[in-house]
């Protein structure tokens, strides 16, 4: 059995030591360059790395513990976890959100550890997830700013190879020592990973007592990391149309007794959300219209053509943009239209259900992702726009006509993959009930 001295020694400890002082590195440099609510946000997951290092020597010299103290274990990474995809909410008006959102997106890969069998798809889901954002980074910042491109780049090459490192030493599940000896006994003291800047201290009581229904909350976690839900602050709202994802090391804690299952989802967001104050105003360059309920006369007067606007949960509502805006965002809305004029590049529809978007004028590009129920009318002037899907359903296109009317179609959601002896060959297919 490996000691608190030379748990570095651990193969799977020493290569996840290198994965730091690596692209995670890297990663942290640029975030530094970048600056401000960048580097702020760098520093709180340099302190969720560190606890996962510390956490995989636990394993490296620990048998699997029980339900109980696995959660105490978890603990230290999944605070640091909910800290940064709470930063996150907190600027969501600042202009790197897309660089927060790229992170918050796809932190939970480091919960991979609580996934068995296939911890790789999972980081490599979480980066997906992460890649929407970043790819926007990339586009906003292409020949204009390499640091900043570059920084979009090194977080997605750190996922990327967590992915690999997780197929070589972790490929089913997480290992622990199967001759080793019990986990609280090796707990304290634990080194803190090399390479980043100053590792946090080590987290308080990281064995204090779990509470009951652990195992209710654990089988909770597995069931939702299948279904792909999100998690929310109390670790209780957990709803599709939030747009932080999944945080399982977060979900095993559950701090909460419960005895039976559904209790996880039975608070509906809305009760969240209601109480949140109706907002609409510009701030900079941005439009923020968030939390409107029934608002079915919104109007929004762009007067320069670099101003965006945000829309972000609101139900039952109609917002209609008027001259030529940048972009236009509707981010986990339900029942919410949006009519607009000319656009300089791209409307996007983000965790939403059953909203529609129609152009009245020019448009390059339509995002949708995450959406369940998106109707989208095209004009004239915008049948050249192109219409980019990831992870939807139910999206009908309608385009006008020689009558005078629309004519709608499917954007398709199943596909068939061919292999052609150089590559696979995808296309759409449609598969009779």
């Amino acid at each position: 059995m490996a000691s608190v001295s030379n748990a570095g020694d651990v193969p799977f400890v020493r290569e996840y030591d290198q994965l730091i002082n690596g692209p995670f590195n890297e990663y942290l440099a640029l975030s530094a360059s970048v600056g401000g609510l960048v580097k702020a946000h760098s520093e709180m997951v340099a302190k969720a790395v560190s606890a996962q290092r510390q956490f995989l020597v636990i394993a490296s010299m620990s048998q699997e513990p029980n339900q109980q103290t696995l959660v105490s274990l978890l603990k230290p990474t999944s605070d640091q976890i909910q800290a940064i995809q709470e930063f996150r909410e907190k600027n969501r008006s600042s202009d790197v959100f897309n660089h927060l959102s790229t992170i918050s997106e796809s932190i939970p890969a480091l919960g991979w550890v609580t996934v068995s069998p296939t911890p790789g798809p999972f980081v490599k889901e979480m980066t997906d997830s992460g890649q929407f954002y970043a790819n926007k980074v990339l586009v906003a910042f292409k020949d204009k700013d390499k640091t900043q491109v570059d920084w979009a780049k090194s977080w997605i090459s750190f996922l990327n190879e967590l992915q690999k490192y997780i197929r070589v030493h972790h490929t089913t599940g997480l290992t622990w020592n199967a001759k080793g000896v019990d986990s609280s006994r090796v707990a304290n003291g634990i080194p803190a990973a090399g390479g980043p800047p100053p590792p946090p201290p080590p987290p308080r009581d990281i064995f204090s007592e779990a509470n009951a229904g652990v195992e209710e909350a654990r089988l909770a976690l597995m069931r939702d990391l299948n279904m792909g839900t999100d998690i929310t602050k109390n670790l209780r709202k957990v709803t599709s149309d939030q747009q932080t994802h999944k945080n399982p090391v977060l979900k095993s804690q559950a701090p909460h007794p419960v005895s039976h299952i559904p209790s996880k989802t039975t608070p509906p967001a809305p009760q969240q959300t209601s109480v949140k104050p109706p907002k609409f105003e510009l701030d900079g360059k941005r439009w923020l219209i968030e939390y409107q309920i029934g608002q079915k006369q919104l109007v929004v007067n762009c007067t320069e053509m670099n101003q965006s606007v945000s829309v972000y949960k609101c139900k039952d509502s109609v917002i209609t943009v008027k001259g030529k805006a940048n972009s236009i965002t509707l981010d986990s809305c339900s029942k919410t239209g949006v009519v607009f004029d000319d656009i300089v590049s791209v409307v996007e529809l983000i965790n939403c259900q059953s909203v529609q978007a129609q152009s009245m004028g020019v448009l390059p590009t339509i995002n949708v992702e995450k959406t369940d129920g998106a109707q989208i009318y095209l004009s004239k002037s915008s049948l050249n726009a192109e219409v980019v899907t990831a992870k939807s359903s139910a999206i009908n296109v309608s385009v006008p006509n020689n009558v005078g009317d629309f004519s709608e179609f499917a954007i398709p959601e199943q596909f068939k993959s061919v292999w052609t002896g150089k590559g696979f060959k995808t296309e759409p297919t449609d598969i009779a009930g």
